[in-house]
Parts: structure tokens; C-alpha cells; sequence
């Protein structure tokens, strides 16, 4: 069987981010480089170093944390020479410059991965068509609990979502408050709170496409990402989220959330497959970790939202 991230070495991604530099904005554009550590830890200690509110801190997107990552990050109203005062642990930071907008989810091209595949029994690799590879969300958007913790928030068991959650502003907040589920929720990120929610809709969209993947013909077609917006036809796809939300016990209405507002969804849509742009094989040498093995070094691209560890489990799914 194949291994990856054997070492943060083995995974590395850097944002193609999409900004526009403005010598008189109020943010602060920096690249950060991490290693061991996710992107909302190694932000929420930023903030904590620099003494500000987490809300001054902008990214497009979440990096994994068992691997090397480059990733662009703002900051509001920071003074540049500040920079230098923050240390944190497997984080690095060069200022890249102003800019007048704050850097938001969403915003980059794409994503450059140089990842190295490793266990492989021959070295001779054949790669499978790169066409039609299932765009499913990754094990790390889920992470432990995560999906278990959106489902409780949807379903209004606050004391389940809490029990759930390893947060030190939870733990804090109700050991002082206690009962009062909802103002320890809020006493997370607002980008974490959403982060939940987003878990429990990417399961669903999974578990969907793994349903219809077993009809004939496919073509990429947008599947729903569930929520209270989405518009359920008489079709294939609808019918089986019908079932699935059933089995589930959740309706569309448990979207729109009058505790957490800011959290509510309306559900979006996700192309069906996903195809890696510029997939290479970089180079295949013995691997030094597992003796009689061989390792792979492949890189490629993938626009936001999808997934590395997939395209690399559909192609190396039978070494």
C-alpha cells in the first residue's frame, strides 16, 4: 500500500494566491511558511503574539498540517516592523507588501503541490486517466469530530456540539458559564464555527457521490452541496439526497440556523470530477524509508477547494 506524508516534507503546497498590492492600504500581505502546524492554529497564535483580535487575520484557505505549506495571510493595521516580533514555532513570515483589502477565503488561482508517494512496490509507475478523477472532499476537511459536531449544531444539540469540541475558549467559557452551550459556541472563530457546519455539508456531498458513482453515464455535472437554498428536483442526484437526509434525520430547513445567523448556509454546488493541471512525474528513486521500496515525486495543480490526497488515492489506489 502506498504512503504519503511519512514526513511534512513529502506534502508540499503553496497557494497561487489572487491580490492586488496598494502601497497605502491598511493590510499587510505576508507569506507564511509552516511546517507541523494547521493554518488556523498557527493564526490564532499570531493574533495571540501580536495581541489583536483573530478577525485581523485573513487567508484563503486551510493547509494541511502534516506537511510544508506557503500560504498568503493579511493583517490589519499592523506595522510592518512588527513582523519581526512574531515567533511562532514552524512558522516563518516575509512581508510581500500592502494591500487595501483584506485577503478572504476563496481568494486564490489555485493550489501547486510537489508531493512524494511512497511504499511502492516497483519503479515503474503507470498512471490511470487523469480525466474523471471523483472531486471528493479530502480527510482533512473533516478532521476528528468535526462532521459530529456540524450535525449537533444543525440539529440544536448544543451540549453534544460542546462535549465534542477541544477548544480552550470552550472548556473556559462553560466551566464559568455553565449550561450555556450557545455562548460557548460563540466563543470560537467565526471561520471554525463555519468550519462545522461546512464538515457535515462536505460528508453529505460525499457520501451522495459515492452513491451516484455507481450509476451509468457520468459526466461532470454540479452536485449540491446541501443547504437551506438548495432546490431538490424529481432526478437521480435529488433523490438520493432525499435519502440520505432522511437516514440522517436532518432537513433542508436545519440550514437556517436563529442561533448562529452568521453560520446559517444556503448550500452552493461542486463539479463531479476534477482533473490535475501540468501532472508530472517528477522522478522515481529508491525509498530510503521503506527498504525494497521504491518513491515517487509527482506534482500538479488543482484549483480551490479540491483535493491533493484524493487525485493521489484515485491514481495510486492500486500500488
Amino acid at each position: 500500500m502506498y504512503k504519503i506524508k511519512q514526513v511534512p516534507e513529502d506534502f508540499f503546497v503553496r497557494e497561487v494566491p489572487i491580490y492586488q498590492l496598494d502601497e497605502d492600504g491598511e493590510y499587510a500581505y505576508l507569506t507564511m511558511k509552516k511546517k507541523n502546524r494547521t493554518t488556523l492554529d498557527a493564526v490564532s497564535e499570531i493574533a495571540q503574539k501580536l495581541d489583536i483580535s483573530l478577525k485581523r487575520i485573513g487567508f484563503a484557505g486551510t493547509k494541511d498540517k502534516n506537511a510544508v505549506t506557503e500560504q498568503i495571510i493579511s493583517i490589519k493595521g499592523i506595522n510592518p516592523m512588527d513582523i519581526g516580533k512574531i515567533n511562532v514555532t514552524g512558522v516563518k513570515f516575509d512581508l510581500v507588501g500592502k494591500g487595501a483589502v483584506p485577503i478572504s477565503l476563496g481568494d486564490l488561482k489555485e493550489n501547486y503541490f510537489r508531493i512524494i508517494v511512497r511504499n511502492l512496490p516497483i519503479s515503474r509507475i503507470k498512471i490511470s486517466s487523469l480525466e474523471k478523477i471523483p472531486n471528493l472532499f479530502g480527510p482533512q476537511r473533516f478532521s476528528e469530530n468535526n462532521i459530529e459536531i456540524g450535525k449537533a449544531i444543525l440539529t440544536r444539540n448544543f451540549g453534544k456540539a460542546v462535549s465534542l469540541i477541544d477548544h480552550r475558549t470552550v472548556n473556559d467559557y462553560i466551566e464559568i458559564n455553565t449550561g450555556d452551550y450557545i455562548g460557548a459556541i460563540r466563543t470560537l472563530p467565526l471561520k471554525l464555527r463555519k468550519l462545522y457546519i461546512h464538515a457535515y455539508q462536505s460528508f453529505i456531498w460525499n457520501l451522495t457521490v459515492d452513491i451516484y458513482m455507481k450509476t451509468k453515464p457520468l459526466s461532470n455535472e454540479k452536485i449540491p452541496i446541501v443547504g437551506f437554498g438548495t432546490e431538490l428536483k424529481d432526478d437521480k442526484i435529488s433523490t438520493i439526497i432525499k435519502q440520505i437526509l432522511k437516514k440522517e434525520k436532518i432537513d433542508l430547513r436545519d440550514f437556517v440556523l436563529k442561533q448562529f445567523p452568521e453560520i446559517s448556509s444556503e448550500g452552493s454546488e461542486r463539479y463531479l470530477f476534477i482533473s490535475p493541471k501540468d501532472f508530472k512525474i517528477v522522478k522515481i528513486d529508491e525509498d530510503e524509508f521503506n527498504k525494497g521500496q521504491f518513491k515517487a515525486m509527482v506534482s500538479f495543480s488543482l484549483p480551490p477547494g479540491s483535493y491533493a490526497t484524493v487525485v493521489v488515492d484515485y491514481l495510486f489506489k492500486d500500488y
